[in-house]
């Protein structure tokens, strides 16, 4: 399995000597079941299902700070992301993970389709599929009484705009999957 979470990340697991500045550097270790850095020994040692089941993996915001701040430039953030697919994969996941999941997809196809994001789309979006998956009427409106609170404050924008030059953003995106 590591070849694979290799393969997927495009990072070499070994390279990794347990310095732990990704772990000092991320912003959610602390809120986390298992430190990234121990994460990538538990994938070094063979021991993939305890990776797998693991929260923190759901936890990671990718921000990348463990990647810049590594000195043998493992891809911590995409190991995470690579346990993610994998756990998605193997259907290890619960409700709430695949929440998260589907969340962050109807947030990249928000901005793959209008360059910045549209906040009532990617709710729309999100809301359904949720309900796709769970079949449960409540998750369709369980929030909907927050939306004028946000909007009298001006936290919720009624219209998106959108980026005039879409298509420099659809080459990123191609060149992004291209690199996947």
């Amino acid at each position: 399995m590591a070849s694979v979470v290799e393969a997927l990340a495009h990072t070499h697991l070994f390279d990794c000597y347990q310095c732990g500045k990704c772990t000092a550097g991320c912003p959610m270790a602390a809120q986390m079941d298992i430190a990234p850095n121990r994460l990538i020994r538990l994938l070094q040692l063979g021991r993939e299902t305890e990776a797998l089941d693991a929260q923190s993996i759901w936890q990671c915001v990718s921000c990348q700070t463990c990647a810049t701040r590594c000195p043998k430039s493992v891809n911590c953030a995409g190991i995470m992301d690579a346990l993610r697919q994998l756990s998605m994969e193997e259907v290890r996941v619960s409700p709430a993970q695949r929440r998260v999941m589907l969340f962050q997809k109807a947030f990249l196809d928000n901005i793959r389709r209008n360059g910045r994001l549209d906040e009532l789309e990617l709710i729309a979006q999100f809301k359904l599929t949720g309900f796709m998956h769970d079949r449960r009427l409540s998750l369709l409106f369980q929030d909907a009484t927050l939306a004028p609170k946000l909007h009298k404050r001006k936290k919720l924008h009624l219209r998106g705009k959108k980026v005039r030059d879409r298509a420099v953003l659809g080459r990123i995106f191609t060149r992004a999957m291209d690199h996947s």
